[in-house]
């Protein structure tokens, strides 16, 4: 006896890049930007003055005192 197809639809055509990225979308969230990072502007600098972005004072206001 021939097994019958079941309630599943037939396998859809192959879809189209618009189609995949909602899909995607919908299941992990818009996680990654459609630009890189270095294809964007820099971030400002918080208005210091001295160019040195908010990470990079962060990281040097860690620094132990008998490393600096």
């Amino acid at each position: 006896m021939p097994e019958s197809p079941g309630p599943e639809s037939p396998e859809p055509g192959p879809e189209t890049a618009w189609e995949r990225r909602r899909r995607l979308a919908e299941v992990f969230g818009d996680t990654l930007p459609e630009t890189t990072s270095d294809e964007r502007d820099p971030a400002p600098t918080g208005g210091t003055g001295t160019g040195e972005s908010a990470t990079d004072r962060w990281l040097k206001e860690q620094v132990p005192p008998h490393h600096g």
